[in-house]
């Protein structure tokens, strides 16, 4: 069996994780502070000593302030490490707004996040067998809009042509999965069917037996920065590229059989 160093063993990457043990693969994680048997993403030692023995490599870690702190520590290494197959997990937000229009790996990257973009350059650029996988909204077990309908934290927002993709951590971790016999490469990992997020609210509050959130602007919603901004881009994004050359078939087509899977 191989073994996978993941850098930021988080939401996504975990059930990664998960799926990859239960194989009977080695898996070594990072995180800040080394917690539960993880490496501390500032020891350095201990990292270089997982990327001289692992046969594949991933990166779900952001860019934060500015600049992505795993090829900024470790970005030499990665390009010069012997490992098989590396990828990293960017996401569609590279897109910036295509006005509710289909689009796929061959759009231009425009992004309101100058980081994000640069990132997901720069990881393109690091080895020539790269694997890049733009993710949409993730979603899942603990993450989802059932979540947020039982905290009271929903919301329906009157923007009437609004679309968003979205993907189940579960498809991610397949998609990631069938990326071992595939080639390189960018990679849309998203869900068949974009819709607007008021479709999974009124969705989510009729499995839970809720009442449906008021219908409000984003002004009266009084939405975080990072949640508004959700709302200034509108696309849909195509996955038929992961599916023509990786044989990924997810597993949750839809909205509504990941949320009955979550529930």
């Amino acid at each position: 069996m191989g073994h996978m160093l993941i850098f930021g063993l988080g939401y996504a990457a975990g059930y990664l994780a998960e799926r990859l043990t239960t194989r009977g693969w080695d898996v070594t994680g990072t995180t800040r502070d080394g917690r539960g048997g993880s490496i501390a993403f500032g020891d350095s030692a201990a990292v270089h000593a997982a990327l001289r023995s692992a046969t594949h490599i991933l990166s779900s870690v952001p860019p934060v302030a500015g600049a992505d702190p795993v090829l900024a520590a470790y970005g030499d290494a990665i390009a010069l490490a012997p490992a098989a197959w590396v990828g990293y997990l960017s996401s569609t937000g590279v897109y910036g707004d295509a006005c509710g229009a289909w689009i796929d790996e061959t759009a231009p990257v425009k992004g309101r996040r100058a980081d994000r973009n640069a990132a997901d350059a720069a990881w393109q650029a690091l080895r020539g067998d790269m694997r890049v996988f733009r993710l949409p909204g993730i979603y899942g077990p603990g993450r989802s809009i059932l979540d947020r309908i039982n905290e009271g934290r929903a919301h329906r927002i009157a923007l009437p042509d609004q679309v968003f993709s979205r993907v189940h951590v579960d498809d991610i971790a397949g998609g990631i999965l069938a990326s071992f016999r595939g080639p390189a490469g960018v990679y849309n990992l998203a869900d068949d069917e974009p819709c607007h997020q008021n479709r999974l609210v009124e969705w989510g509050c009729a499995m839970l037996g809720a009442p449906l959130p008021p219908l409000q602007t984003l002004d009266e919603a009084g939405l975080s920065p990072a949640a508004r901004a959700f709302y200034a881009e509108n696309r849909r994004v195509a996955n038929g590229r992961a599916k023509r050359l990786l044989g990924w078939k997810p597993r949750y087509p839809n909205f509504r059989e990941g949320l009955a899977a979550c529930l």
